[in-house]
């Protein structure tokens, strides 16, 4: 016997809900009768659409240097025989998992119940597949993830490391979109107390900063000295992976010494070691929805705080927020990114009052694809990993100048900073990219950079 489609997701709305929850099966299904048939859910197409997205002007002259091809953004649209359809995104050239041909196959003529809680279909993928259920079961996606516990989460305004003038302009930008928390890169080619002394004039102290250091410290003996003249600044408020997260007992000795938190990416060293070391004060939780809900039990359950990193343009930024509605230790800044873009392909922007957005009660993600800009930006999917030509300048106060270029991957100066190639941390440190004048001066020197490395100018 047919069903209306109104009726349908009256009637199957609570019970699709407690499926997701309890762990579904076709035989659990049909026990609860025939209002929620597994062929509504079964996904009949997948289409998915590559779009070039722009960087505002500040974000673009910084991410310019190391990660241009964060503009491609793969949208997802996955159908079900009960006609409707979910939306998902892919940050295709840094994400947890990209979407390939071999999964759409997976998951036509599959139920999305079974199959959205698979994290190796793909950021994109499995993002659409919640999206789907959760509006054809007329309920908000963080349903079918738990009971909500926040009704609204703080998310953080991200930028790469930039001038010192470039950071405060980005952060008074914040401030005025009603962030509260702004995250960046702690590096030793530029002054990083020149960029707070900079940006401190312009915000409260209630205005947060965290600068993550991508191990770019080394050692807590090095490292030490320049989060102690950090720790000055009352923006200040987290340092994340100051050096490798491996050195328990050098992050130990960080945390024990600073009286800012310290934040690492969960996994590495292993969580129980983190909680008997106490080596850092909470964790940046990623991956797969079935990772980041083992993650988010975890954290409940030993009493540490972590951040949501889910990076992307508009709709991951939403779907992060759906994720720490049911989280209860979800309660740092949500890092997304989306701010970058001069269009996140959102209708409805995400807004902040007070550095917190509102958990949408709406059914699925709860924001919806401008399609008409979708259409705009499309191309063509790139056959790989764009990478243009870039060289780098740094300079310091004393009037030496080294030159980086990329060497065809993706953290070519952060592997530098890491293998401490830089000056460490030097005062009146500079950089930016340098334009390709097509002289042969730039040549060589991208060249010879290419090949050796940062070398001094």
């Amino acid at each position: 016997m047919s069903i209306s489609r109104r009726q349908f997701l009256r009637d199957s709305g609570q019970a699709i809900t407690v499926l997701a929850l309890t762990g579904y099966s076709h035989a659990a299904l049909r026990a609860e009768g025939s209002a929620v048939d597994a062929r509504h859910y079964e996904v009949t197409g997948v289409e998915r659409t590559t779009a070039r997205l722009e960087y505002r002007p500040v974000p673009r002259r910084n991410m310019d240097r190391e990660i241009p091809h964060w503009r491609y953004v793969e949208i997802c649209d996955v159908t079900l025989k009960c006609g409707v359809t979910g939306a998902g995104e892919t940050l295709l050239y840094y994400t947890w998992g990209a979407t390939d041909d071999e999964d759409v196959q997976r998951v036509i003529g599959k139920n999305a119940v079974e199959m959205m809680w698979d994290d190796s279909l793909g950021a994109g993928l499995q993002m659409a597949l919640f999206d789907a259920v959760a509006k054809a079961a007329d309920v908000p996606a963080y349903a079918l993830m738990g009971t909500k516990v926040h009704n609204t989460t703080a998310l953080s305004w991200w930028n790469i490391d930039t001038s010192a003038e470039d950071m405060a302009a980005e952060c008074q930008e914040a401030y005025r979109l009603g962030y509260r928390s702004y995250k960046t890169k702690g590096r030793p080619w530029y002054d990083i107390w020149k960029q707070m002394d900079t940006t401190v004039p312009h915000v409260p102290p209630e205005f947060k900063i965290d600068m993550d250091f991508n191990d770019t410290l080394l050692t807590a003996e090095q490292g030490l000295p320049i989060l102690e003249r950090l720790d000055k600044y009352p923006q200040i408020d987290i340092y994340e992976s100051p050096i490798p997260q491996g050195d328990v007992e050098g992050n130990r000795r960080i945390a024990d010494a600073t009286k800012t938190k310290i934040a690492m990416h969960y996994g590495t060293p292993a969580p129980a070691v983190v909680v008997q070391s106490g080596c850092c004060d909470g964790f940046v939780v990623s991956r797969g929805a079935t990772a980041r809900m083992a993650t988010a039990r975890f954290c409940e359950e030993v009493g540490l705080p972590f951040w949501l990193q889910m990076v992307g343009a508009g709709l991951t930024a939403a779907f992060s927020l759906q994720n720490a509605g049911v989280m209860k230790q979800a309660v740092w800044p949500a890092v997304n990114c989306h701010q970058l873009y001069e269009n996140d392909l959102l209708i409805t922007p995400i807004t902040l009052d007070e550095g917190y957005a509102a958990v949408p009660d709406r059914p699925g993600i709860g924001y919806d694809i401008d399609r008409d800009a979708l259409q705009k930006y499309k191309v063509p999917k790139p056959p790989a990993r764009p990478e243009p030509e870039r060289l780098i300048e740094t300079t310091w106060s004393d009037g030496r100048r080294m030159y980086t270029a990329n060497d065809g991957k993706v953290n070519f100066m952060l592997t530098a900073g890491q293998q401490g190639k830089y000056p460490f941390y030097v005062d009146g440190a500079d950089t930016r990219l340098v334009p390709n004048d097509g002289s042969t001066r730039w040549r060589a020197l991208y060249t010879k950079a290419r090949e050796q490395g940062p070398i001094d100018g």
